[in-house]
């Protein structure tokens, strides 16, 4: 009878004999030494994949974040104070998540409230661009439970992966900021037998993605079909801000505080809604048809202050994307000055607070002021005119503005 084989690593091929450790497995055996080398490069691998700090070199100050947002948001002083400390946890948090193991750091999802042209969906924009990251604005309203008419919450992501140019790590700290998110609220008076399609079973949907899972989402959009093969995102890290103007949530509050009244000798008024929202509870905003669960992911809550007329007109003229500011580059690319008085201003901002469009419709009333001038613009600057002075007869009674002509063709007649 021969001599017994020794047996081998599989891997190196040295003999029993010369290894601490063989284990063997169906028709295979493997050292420890070369157990070891498997795990160093699994290891390598999982790192390169998930690496322990995001490619955040430096992170702005609370102070620093709103500075640069006081140059394209007008007031909101308490929003952007709330939001910028909101931002800068982020951002830490993303920092240093794998730190440390004996905490973990969870996500400060965002909820906006205020009515409709006050700075909401401006914000998600401004802090997108001022911290260079990839961000999907999209609007709540066609979402709808899957097998139902509408859009499936996983286009939301499809939609930062696009605007990420399809690169996942970059889209995995993106900022998603979803508009009219109050119209998903459950229905409280919707009949037991008809199903809420847009409201609690979109906000169950959305729920998985704001708290971190892997999605699928289906990289042409639409309906998910098994024949198409999906792209995955993490989304343990994407910022959610949800925006909505919440009506009637006021009046849940008041009914919660006993509608109390603030009185001062003897004289009483009611509390407006602005002071009244910034004392919201999450019970009141799940008496409001948000879920339980959702509502315990959105952890930072900024209320927004409705806009009045001096506030239009600030908006109008000071910051660095002020609509007056843009035509009047415009009017300056053919070489005429435009102007407006002080009171064509104020009476812009006044249209736009009879509409009740707040600073979202001001540039459709702007277009209407200004279409027919720059229709003839370049006729006018043919004639030498060198200023347009917009007045508040131009906008009110439709008169013609004021032209200044150039010194040289009065001079020549």
């Amino acid at each position: 009878m021969g001599k017994k084989k020794e047996r081998r690593c599989s891997f190196c091929g040295r003999p029993e004999s010369e290894v601490n450790n063989l284990i063997g497995g169906f028709a295979a055996y493997i050292c420890d030494e070369c157990v070891q080398i498997a795990y160093e490069v699994l290891k390598e691998a999982r790192l390169n994949y998930e690496p322990q700090e995001a490619a955040i070199e430096e992170i702005p100050k609370p102070s620093q974040i709103k500075a640069f947002l006081d140059k394209y948001i007008v007031g909101q002083e308490r929003a952007k104070k709330v939001i910028s400390v909101a931002i800068y946890n982020h951002l830490k948090r993303i920092k240093h998540k794998n730190r440390f193991d004996d905490v973990e750091l969870e996500k400060s999802n965002i909820l906006m409230i205020g009515p409709t042209g006050v700075g909401k969906t401006l914000m998600a924009k401004t802090l997108a661009k001022f911290l260079n990251i990839p961000y999907a604005i999209y609007d709540a309203t066609p979402l709808t439970e899957a097998g139902y008419v509408g859009e499936d919450v996983e286009n939301i992501l499809l939609r930062l992966v696009q605007n990420a140019d399809y690169n996942l790590e970059k889209a995995r700290y993106g900022i998603i900021y979803l508009d009219e998110f109050d119209k998903l609220s459950r229905r409280q008076d919707s009949p037991s037998l008809t199903k809420d399609v847009g409201g609690e079973g979109v906000q169950q949907a959305l729920l998985k993605i704001v708290e971190g899972t892997v999605a699928n989402i289906p990289p042409q959009g639409g309906r998910k079909h098994p024949e198409q093969s999906y792209i995955q995102l993490d989304t343990s890290d994407i910022l959610f801000i949800m925006g909505g103007a919440f009506d009637g949530l006021a009046d849940i509050i008041r009914e919660r505080l006993g509608r109390r009244e603030i009185g001062f000798r003897g004289e009483h008024k009611k509390v407006d809604d602005r002071e009244i929202l910034r004392l919201v509870q999450p019970e009141d905003l799940i008496k409001y048809g948000i879920i339980p669960e959702m509502v315990g992911r959105l952890h930072v809550i900024a209320v927004f202050d409705p806009l009045d007329v001096d506030d239009l007109v600030k908006i109008l003229t000071e910051p660095r994307n002020a609509l007056v500011k843009q035509y009047q580059k415009l009017f300056e690319l053919e070489g005429v000055s435009l102007q407006f008085t002080q009171k064509a201003l104020e009476t812009i901002a006044e249209i736009a607070m009879k509409r009740g469009t707040g600073a979202r419709g001001l540039r459709a009333i702007m277009e209407e002021v200004l279409n027919d001038i720059m229709f003839q613009l370049p006729e006018l600057k043919e004639r030498g005119v060198a200023r347009i002075i917009i007045t508040d007869e131009t906008i009110l009674k439709h008169k013609e503005p004021i032209f200044e002509v150039r010194e040289e063709r009065k001079a020549g007649g």
